[in-house]
This record gives structure tokens, sequence and C-alpha cells, in this order.
């Protein structure tokens, strides 16, 4: 193969530059941005062309100067932006799956939002004490509403929930044991084990119970000179029915009250709202479990909560400021704006039942009632047909999650608008809307592309996600 021969048919850099439609792009780009995307055409007509030889086997006649592959500014811009285009997009949540993981689970208030702008901004008073001028602590834009959100004496935040429980174990039983039922040895998304948790903080476990029956007793029987603490975790995306037993949280604080060893509660996804979900609503809330007398408990403030990704550690002062004081804290430590859109989340319950499921969107969406979902999935199969023909849609009934690891069995009754795909699989379609802009994540079900209503946001949204849809099918179909 002559690859120099080949490669003679393709334009240099300057020549494609100093074209008259790619100079009007340096209207809108810096020089090196354009030159950027230049020669990433160039690199991948450099790859078609020796693909096209490889598969004709070296045939044909030299080209002439006619046939030297050309470089147009529509090619060069389509370069540009997509060189441009940051990795992480907004993308239309059509799944059902409220909390939903790979979405990046709780999308934030705008009340939130306002109050990262406004200290994105500019400088804060982060860890200075206005009052005094003199250092301040960080946890001090969080810790009194937290405190008086849930009747715990002192809180701390740090990175996810996972951090939490590894500081916790760290500061509170390095060296010595906790004790876990063998019911509550969790693997929860991304391979997070609690015994490698347990086993990377230093502290040493202690199983107890069976698989599906563990009583307080066992607790009991294992507590020994070296306990440090009594440990009870939330079972994250399953349950434990029918032939089963476990320890009340109740029991497990008596139990150490009367031993002198401390109990800790890993609640995974933390609720302040009592009665979110009425009858269906099986998990405790955060105040709920603080009453049992916990001396720490911790949770994600990205799941139930409705917050920005973080760790909420909540508890006893002297457990709390012994956590503060462990040297991984500071690597575990938030930023300022995961602080500022945590407090203005927190901000929110402070207004009542009422304006947090107006303003939160993970509450609203959790509330919102089959009739109004079947209103709105009507609303967008109106959309989506507007002057497009063609589009075989129906609305229909469909099951919604929490998702986030919360109440694993809970079924929500939704709506949605089913997609039937002409021409193409629904793989192939629910891939095509998965690489639109914006992004639409659905779901497939017996050969359909489901669009479900519950996790779009709002009706501006209703009208992206039904243009995404018309601009898809528009293009499987010409």
């Amino acid at each position: 193969m002559d690859c120099h021969r080949i490669l003679s048919r393709l334009p240099s850099v300057d020549s494609v530059l100093f074209q008259a439609d790619v100079q009007s792009l340096l209207q809108r780009y810096c020089r090196p941005q354009v030159i950027a995307g230049i020669r990433k055409v160039l690199e991948q007509k450099r790859a078609e062309l020796l693909q096209t030889e490889r598969e004709t086997q070296g045939g044909g006649e030299e080209p002439s100067v006619e046939e030297k592959a050309l470089v147009s500014a529509a090619e060069v811009l389509a370069a540009i932006q997509d060189w441009m285009a940051p990795p992480l997009l907004p993308v239309i949540n059509a799944t059902g799956v409220v909390l939903h993981t790979n979405l990046g689970r709780a999308p934030l208030a705008r009340e939130a939002i306002a109050r990262v702008l406004e200290v994105a901004a500019c400088y804060s008073n982060l860890e200075l004490d206005l009052g005094s001028g003199e250092r301040g602590s960080r946890m001090n834009a969080v810790r009194d509403i937290l405190v008086e959100l849930t009747g715990v004496e002192d809180a701390l935040v740090v990175n996810n929930n996972a951090a939490a429980v590894y500081l916790i174990l760290r500061a509170q039983a390095r060296g010595r044991e906790v004790i876990v039922s063998r019911g509550e040895l969790v693997e929860i998304g991304g391979s997070f084990r609690i015994p490698d948790v347990m086993e990377a903080s230093g502290a040493l476990l202690v199983e107890v119970g069976t698989t599906n029956k563990t009583r307080v007793a066992d607790y009991e029987k294992a507590i020994g000179p070296q306990t440090a603490l009594l440990m009870k975790i939330h079972r994250s995306n399953f349950a434990l029915v029918g032939f089963s037993e476990e320890a009340s949280l109740e029991e497990l604080c008596a139990l150490g009250g009367q031993k002198g060893v401390p109990v800790v509660m890993d609640l995974g996804s933390g609720c302040l709202l009592d009665n979110l979900l009425g009858e269906k609503d099986s998990e405790p809330t955060v105040r709920q479990v603080s009453a049992a007398g916990v001396d720490l408990l911790c949770f994600s403030g990205d799941k139930m909560l409705g917050g920005p990704q973080a760790g909420i550690i909540l508890g006893k002062s002297a457990h709390v400021q012994a956590l503060a004081r462990d040297p991984m804290t500071r690597a575990l430590r938030v930023d300022k704006l995961t602080l500022a859109a945590l407090y203005g989340t927190l901000s929110l319950y402070r207004c009542g039942e009422a304006e947090v499921i107006r303003q939160l969107p993970v509450v609203s969406m959790l509330r919102c009632e089959p009739e109004a979902l079947t209103e709105r999935a009507n609303q967008l199969l109106r959309r989506i047909q507007e002057g497009s023909s063609g589009i075989e849609a129906q609305v229909v009934a469909t099951v919604n999650r929490v998702g986030g690891g919360a109440m694993p069995l809970l079924e929500l009754p939704g709506a949605g608008v089913a997609l039937s795909p002409q021409g193409e699989t629904d793989e192939q379609l629910a891939a095509r809307l998965r690489r639109g802009r914006p992004p639409v994540l659905a779901r497939r079900l017996q050969g359909k592309v489901i669009l479900d209503v519950r996790t779009v946001l709002d009706a501006e949204q209703l009208d992206q996600l039904a243009g995404a849809v018309r601009g898809v099918w528009g293009t499987a179909h010409v």
C-alpha cells in the first residue's frame, strides 16, 4: 500500500484554514479551536482513505487534483462542537426511577441552586467567623439547621455516605470490634461492601445471627472487652421477607446503654418527612432513628433528602466531635458549593411539608398522583404528535421505583408514552434517544420504548422530550 500516494489526497491544515467558509468560523471561535477542528476532520478523513484502500487492495489510478478530499466549514464546525462539548451533560430521565444513581440521583431544588450560584460567584465566609474575625469551621454553614430539623445534639457533613460510614468506623472502632448482623452485610452499587469498608477503616468485623434471623441476644452474647460499636445497617436494594427476624433499633440501643457500647445506624437514605408516601412508607425517618437513642447515625444527602451528594452524620456531641477531630475528616470534607446546596435544600424543610412537596423535586415526583401522571403523559403524546405524522405512540400505565436503594419493594403506579419503533428495534431507538441532544434515557419493554413522565421535571422538559422524540424519529424515517 502506497500510503504517501493515498494521503496526498488530503489538503493541508493551512489550505483548509484559509478557505473562505472556514475563515468565517474565526468570528465565533479562536484560531487554536478552529485549527483543532480542522485537524480532527483531517484525521477522520485520513482513516477513511486508508480503510478504503485496504478494502480495494490498493487498486485504482493516481487521484487527480480534483479528486482531493474536501473539507467543509460544516465538518470543521461539527468537529469543534464535538471537541468542546462537556462530558457531563443534562439528561432527561424518562425511566420512572426517581433516585437514579447513574443519572446523579436527586435533582436540586431552585432554592439550592440559587445558594450555589450566590456562593460560587464570589468569596464567602467558609471558614471565617464574621463576628470575631477569627478562623471558623465550615460546618457552621449547616450544623445549626441540621440540629434544628432533626433534634440531635450535633452534626457533621462529609462527601458521601460511604465516607461517613468509613469515618465513623475509623474514629470510633479502629483496632477494635464492631458487631453487625449477618443479614445486614450488604453490597450496594459500585461493589461497595460493608465488610470491605470496615477492613479499610481498621475496625474488626464480628458477625452475629444468621442471614434471615438475628436477635438482640446474639449481639449481647458477642459483646466483649474489645467491642467498640453495635452497628445496624440499612438493607439497600433488597429486603428480607418470609421467615425472618431482626433486633429492633430500640432493643439495640437499650443493650448498648446497659453495656456501655455506642450504637451506630447507617440509615442509607435519610428522610426528614413523616409518612412521605403514606401507608406505603415503610422506612424509618431520621427523627425516628434519632429518637430510638442511637449515638450516631448517617445517611446520604442526595437521596430521600433531595439535596447534593453528601454524607450526613448526626448524633451525640461527644461522638460527633471525636469524628471532627480525626485527621481523615479533612480529606473527606465537602466544599463550599455542597454546603450551599445542602443549606438551600434544608431551608425548604423549615417551611413545612406543603412547601417541601411543591419545591423539592424528589419529594414532588414521589408524591405525584397517578391521575396527574396520566394527564402529563397525554400532554407528552400530543406534543410528540404535533406536526408529525407516522409516530406510532400511545399512553400506557407504568410501574415506577424510588431508586437509590430506598424502599426496594415499593412499586409506584405511573404513566408514560410507549413508542413503537418502525424499521428498527427498540434497542436502536433507545440508543439514538440516548445519544441525542438533550440525551434521553428511556426504558425498553416488550419491543417498545417507554417514556415515563414521573421523572420528567417540568413542562419545559416535557417540551424538550417531545422535541427529542420528533427529531430522532425524523432522522430514522427519511
